[in-house]
């Protein structure tokens, strides 16, 4: 799947946007399969590349002191005791409840985008918006008919049964925690899909100079309804503005839409990503757009 212009309406717009495509800011912007797993194109994509990078310290010590407390490999999840985010079943405050039996909750708590789940809900210009992790049962079935959109399909390529959406997704959910698959909820519905990962562990990290802690977006919007009425700057912006503030760590948020999907790379620059460079990836040539906390106030 094409990489990253499948990111850019929340996932990714199409490079040149045929006519019955999003052309709002972000269409889709998500990664092709090559590019979330590192493998070569047309090369099987089930298995998440680790570009043999070390874990960071925090990670180690974390897992060091799992193992002096019970040897445990993974946190558990701690019931949220927030409001219910209306209609959907996740506590306004943040918080995650249990998951249920047969879920992987791999460093659920503390993993190495610091508890995407635990963010908490932000009012934006268009209501108030959460990023909600992915959990198979409750959610395969809605961003799989979101992945056979012909708009989406053009850049993320998952079309076809919901098994091809769910191969797409368990690397993620049972991985070390450096992609984070979430449904982006609005005022209590879902509208669309993102993944927050570590951009300085990803395969993107082979094509420009990446820094520690980097953090991507991939994203598209979900319902026909909800493209073509700026919805995709301003929920950028709030993503953005999410990861800054609960990743001290993080000084730059990062994504690649395809260089000729001008309203997707508008649309970045709209909510105060940066053109850093045109970035040659396996499937595409790329706009880097950087967001960086340095530059927070001023654009």
């Amino acid at each position: 799947m094409s990489s990253t212009d499948a990111r850019t309406d929340a996932g990714a717009t199409p490079a040149i946007a045929p006519a019955d495509a999003v052309t709002d800011e972000v269409a889709d912007t998500g990664p092709g399969a090559d590019e979330l797993t590192g493998s070569e194109p047309g090369v099987g994509t089930d298995v998440a590349d680790t570009l043999d990078l070390r874990l960071p310290d925090e990670l180690i010590d974390l897992i060091a002191g799992q193992g002096e407390t019970g040897g445990q490999a993974s946190g558990s999840v701690g019931q949220g005791t927030g409001a219910v985010l209306p209609g959907y079943g996740h506590p306004v405050d943040g918080t995650r409840p249990h998951a249920p039996c047969g879920t992987s909750t791999a460093l659920a708590d503390d993993d190495l985008l610091d508890n995407v789940g635990a963010w908490g809900p932000v009012t934006t210009r268009s209501g108030v918006f959460q990023l909600v992790p992915v959990r198979i049962e409750r959610d395969l079935a809605l961003i799989s008919r979101w992945m056979n959109d012909p708009a989406v399909a053009a850049f993320w390529e998952l079309e076809g049964p919901e098994s091809v959406t769910e191969n797409h997704l368990r690397p993620q959910l049972d991985g070390d925690g450096r992609s984070v698959p979430c449904l982006g909820v609005l005022d209590g519905t879902p509208m669309s899909y993102w993944e927050i990962y570590r951009a300085d562990l990803d395969p993107l990290a082979r094509h420009y100079p990446a820094r520690p802690h980097d953090t991507g977006v991939h994203l598209l919007i979900g319902g026909v309804a909800n493209r073509g009425r700026g919805l995709g700057t301003g929920l950028l912006k709030a993503v953005a503005d999410l990861v800054l503030d609960h990743r001290p760590p993080c000084a730059r948020v990062v994504a690649e839409p395809d260089l000729r999907n001008t309203p997707s790379v508008s649309a970045f620059l709209s909510a105060g990503f940066r053109f850093s460079a045109e970035v040659e990836l396996p499937d595409k040539r790329a706009a880097l757009m950087i967001r960086d906390r340095a530059l927070r106030a001023l654009l």
